[in-house]
């Protein structure tokens, strides 16, 4: 029985997502702030696996629901709604961006995950996919046995809904690795050993910025499942917690300024 994945957000993150899901074989059903019509284009090139609907009608479709979506928008998620729902949450927490910030985040009290999962009471958080910029998400995808395929983890308190996202990230294209729970996922989050540089490219130097640009759209090197447990058994929590632009490659905050300019980021 082919599976639907339900992805709450259309911008670059949730059309990644959709693209590889498609790819895959998976039925998609994928929402935004805006609405249905507005996803015309996307739903032409996703092809008839998928369809755009409602936040509701993602949810309800969905046998994964994906939060495609920024961290402070976590509280308009409709908890009731996700109810038993096994959710791939792929916010991440940059405090510096916009006006979203948590003491208690800041403190280490609890990860995003844990506050994602306070909300949803009663659905089933799995933190992934949320490690590697939307480009990568895409260009280092590999099918089962490829010697370039590389690795991603994944954290998460329900055993059954970790292997249900370890399955569908396999299917589109990645070997998984168990990085704890969602109180362990510290590990994984922004400016981590395991957050986005493993999965980009290295740039030579002397590039123009186009150059640059180009080689920077390539795949990263393939990250072994055992490296990627060295990485994340020997992090050590980061101070300050959550991301910042400087902790990123330049060309893909430039790559990033440069499409949300162009009004092309969709929510």
């Amino acid at each position: 029985m082919t599976q639907t994945i339900g992805i709450i957000g259309a911008g670059l993150v949730g059309k990644a997502v959709a693209h590889l899901a498609v790819a895959a074989g998976y039925r998609v059903v994928i929402s935004n702030s805006r609405g249905p019509e507005s996803l015309a284009g996307l739903i032409e090139e996703l092809g008839p696996l998928g369809r755009a609907g409602l936040v509701e009608e993602a949810i309800a479709a969905g046998d994964i629901v994906s939060l495609a979506i920024p961290l402070a928008a976590y509280e308009s998620l409709p908890a009731d709604k996700l109810v038993g729902k096994v959710v791939l949450d792929q916010t991440n927490y940059y405090p510096g961006i916009g006006n979203f910030r948590r003491a208690d985040l800041d403190a280490g009290e609890l990860t995003s995950s844990e506050l994602v999962q306070r909300h949803l009471r009663g659905a089933k958080v799995v933190k992934g996919m949320h490690n590697l910029g939307w480009h990568h998400m895409q260009y280092n995808a590999r099918p089962q046995g490829h010697a370039e395929r590389t690795t991603l983890p994944v954290a998460g308190d329900d055993a059954v809904a970790k292997q249900a996202v370890a399955r569908f990230i396999q299917a589109v294209g990645y070997d998984v690795v168990d990085a704890g729970s969602l109180a362990e996922s510290w590990r994984i989050e922004p400016n981590t050993p395991i957050y986005f540089w493993p999965y980009t490219p290295s740039i030579p130097e002397g590039l123009t910025d186009r150059e640059a640009k180009t080689a920077y759209l390539q795949p990263g090197e393939p990250l072994s499942a055992n490296a990627a447990q060295t990485l994340i058994a020997q992090t050590q929590r980061p101070s300050p917690i959550g991301g910042t632009l400087e902790g990123l490659p330049p060309i893909h905050v430039a790559l990033f300024l440069e499409l949300a300019s162009a009004n092309t980021v969709q929510r």
